[in-house]
């Protein structure tokens, strides 16, 4: 018996999920390279892991800010 998986609600333009292009600037942009490296995998070529990863975070939305360094989390006097 074949295993049945959970239908994944995606993006309508795109046809990718919509997790992956949430936080997106452009989504149209982020779904074009998922569909792009997906296909390229598919046909065996080698992908550059580090430049992809790059790319989609440079897509984002979301600001890095600089960790705080956190006081001593120790609890004294135990």
């Amino acid at each position: 018996m074949k295993r049945k998986f959970k239908k994944v609600p995606k993006d309508k333009e795109t046809g990718v999920a919509k997790k992956y292009l949430s936080g997106a600037k452009n989504k149209s942009a982020k779904a074009a390279e998922i569909k792009k490296t997906a296909a390229a995998y598919k046909r065996g070529e080698f992908i550059d892991i580090k430049a992809v990863s790059k790319s989609r975070t440079k897509q984002d939305e979301s600001k890095t800010t600089k960790r705080k360094n956190k006081k001593d989390t120790k609890r004294k006097g135990r």
